[in-house]
């Protein structure tokens, strides 16, 4: 039986590599973690990488296999699997040998662990290490999960030659099956909202039912932004048998990567909603469960299994991690940018590790790069800036889209094209040189850099770990692209691991910029922020739907403010900035109202 996690912060996924390897790197601590599973190419040399680093057998699998990117995934999963447990042995070792090694360990530990406590007096006492430590530990200690995320939305139809293949050859699909045949038992990430159809597809794989112990060897974690779509997406599951372990809830713009922004729906709302309601979404849910597992005749459990609240986006400091989890009974925060500053943690290149310490508030920023058109979070300086920009300024706008997981536009082709590829951006480029006379300077100006500002993720997300690793990078040089949440902003230097984790349990402090704002007014700022950027950029006639969304927006806005005077009232968080706070809240509400549309 899996004993409960000592830890209470996971890191969620970060692009297509940084966290690629990071239960490799910290699982055997207690860290849970999320590896993509987007990128099978990038996943093979990593397996070939760990197997010839710790001398275990590989052999390649080519694109010749017939189930070549389920087949990468599932040995790579496994791969880590055996290392990461390895590992984990021999730090149980360690620990009941080295005194130095328990007290670091120890000092990872929060402080309101009782195995922390324990272990301490383990030291104080002197108790026999060999013997009753190791005892100890057997039953106390337990690796991270070692998670993995899949974006529903990356999810294209493949081909072989001209005869498109099955569904279950779809990008998300085949990452989905290379999950659940792989030895883990731990649970997958789903992004990005439902999609129906691979939803569907897990029921072909007995280890996301319950066993006759109520027992799930796979768990679902659906990465939600409000209660409304939580509910949608688990009663979907639930009618197919499939029971959801986890809603972990990401701030819609105070994250990393793609930026999918509410309704003006602001985190502190939407949390006390899931903290409310958290009973009546268990029981719908379970009696839809129930109901499925009778008719497909299955084990069903006696009682409802457990379910995870967690959340992410934006935490920066123990006070508001200690905040998230009291105030609204969360099992787990996520802290995902500030690692990126972790070397012990992630993968990430030394380049562009030090641009992310440098970097100051104004250069982070929400960028048209995505070819899934929604807003990225972007970094200025980063090389891929100057790669895309050099092949602009010689006429050879786009990418030669080597990997081709974002090629999901069929307006001329349908296979499907990538907005960021080269064939793609010239067929636009045409157009809109033809259209050029019907254009002021400016319009065709602003309409050329929306074509050719989107970027190679596919590559360019999954360079810093060939980089950082010594790996040779073939083909069109893309450089590197990375997506840090905005909070990045306020840490300035790269820290270990002991450190970071020190600094998310009160322990330690690293200095985090003066004027960092409170993770809920700075994502009330972003919030207010995007609302007028939409209102100045829309180049068509308003619409009567439009002005009821931006009215919806803005009310939803008003509602959380108000929300946000009576917790920060009644509550001792940020009490010795109630003035500050209380400023602020009334300045974002005049400029969401001042906003005219």
């Amino acid at each position: 039986m899996k004993i409960q996690n000592n830890h209470t912060f996971h890191i969620p996924v970060m692009g297509l590599a940084y966290t690629i390897d990071s239960p490799i790197r910290i699982a055997h601590f207690g860290i849970s973690s999320v590896v993509s599973i987007t990128d099978d190419d990038l996943i093979e040399k990593m397996r070939a990488f760990y197997s010839k680093k710790f001398s275990l057998p590989y052999q390649e699998i080519t694109q010749k296999f017939h189930d070549y990117r389920a087949e990468r995934i599932t040995h790579y999963l496994n791969l880590m699997d055996t290392i990461v447990n390895d590992k984990f042995e021999k730090f149980k070792t360690e620990l009941t040998e080295s005194k130095s090694a328990l007290e670091n360990y120890i000092a990872l530990l929060p402080n309101k662990s009782d195995v922390k406590k324990t272990l301490q007096k383990f030291i104080d006492e002197g108790i026999c290490f060999k013997d009753a430590l190791r005892k100890f530990l057997e039953k106390n200690s337990s690796l991270g999960e070692i998670d993995v995320n899949i974006m529903t939305k990356v999810d294209k139809d493949n081909y072989e030659g001209k005869e498109k293949l099955p569904t279950e050859f779809n990008d998300a699909h085949a990452a989905l099956r290379g999950f659940a045949n792989s030895n883990l038992r731990s649970s997958v990430v789903l992004s990005a909202g439902m999609n129906p159809r691979l939803y569907s597809y897990f029921e072909n794989f007995p280890d996301f039912f319950p066993n006759e112990n109520a027992f799930l060897k796979k768990k679902i974690i659906l990465k939600v932004s409000d209660y409304r779509s939580a509910l949608i997406q688990g009663s979907f599951l639930a009618k197919k048998g499939l029971w959801v372990s986890e809603y972990r809830i990401e701030s819609g713009l105070n994250c990393g990567g793609h930026a999918f922004a509410t309704d003006g729906l602001l985190l502190g709302p939407i949390l006390e909603e899931f903290k409310t309601k958290k009973t009546e979404l268990i029981n719908a849910t379970h009696d839809l469960f129930v109901k499925a597992l009778e008719i497909k005749q299955m084990p069903i459990p006696k009682e409802p299994l457990p379910l995870k609240i967690t959340a992410q986006g934006g935490v920066g400091t123990a006070e508001e991690h200690e905040f998230l989890l009291e105030n609204y009974n969360l099992e787990s925060v996520g802290w995902g940018s500030p690692f990126l500053l972790v070397p012990e943690a992630t993968s990430v290149d030394t380049e562009t590790r030090k641009l992310l310490a440098n970097a100051k508030e104004d250069d982070f920023y929400l960028s048209n790069i995505s070819p899934l058109g929604v807003p990225f979070n972007s970094i200025k300086g980063v090389s891929n800036d100057f790669w895309k920009e050099k092949r602009i300024s010689d006429n050879k706008a786009g990418s030669s889209c080597p990997k081709k997981f974002l090629a999901l536009n069929k307006q001329y082709d349908d296979v499907g094209l990538c907005t960021a590829s080269k064939k793609y951006q010239d067929i636009k480029l045409k157009e809109l040189e033809e259209n050029k006379k019907k254009l002021s300077l400016n319009e065709f100006i602003n309409q050329k850099s929306l074509i050719t500002d989107k970027a190679c993720l596919c590559v360019g997300l999954a360079n810093a770990s060939y980089l950082e690793n010594g790996m040779d990078i073939k083909g069109q040089q893309q450089g590197v692209v990375i997506c840090p949440g905005p909070n990045l902003a306020y840490f300035n230097k790269e820290v270990s691991l002991k450190e970071m984790v020190q600094h998310i349990y009160g322990n330690a402090n690293i200095v985090l910029q003066s004027d960092r704002p409170n993770l809920f007014i700075k994502e009330l700022k972003m919030y207010v922020d995007y609302l007028r950027n939409e209102v100045n950029t829309l180049t068509n006639d308003v619409t009567a739907s439009q002005i009821k969304k931006w009215n919806l927006y803005r009310n939803n806005i008003n509602q959380g403010i108000e929300y946000y005077q009576n917790l920060f009232k009644n509550t001792s968080f940020l009490k010795n900035n109630q003035d500050t706070i209380n400023q602020q809240l009334n300045l974002y509400k005049a400029e969401i109202n001042s906003i005219s549309y």
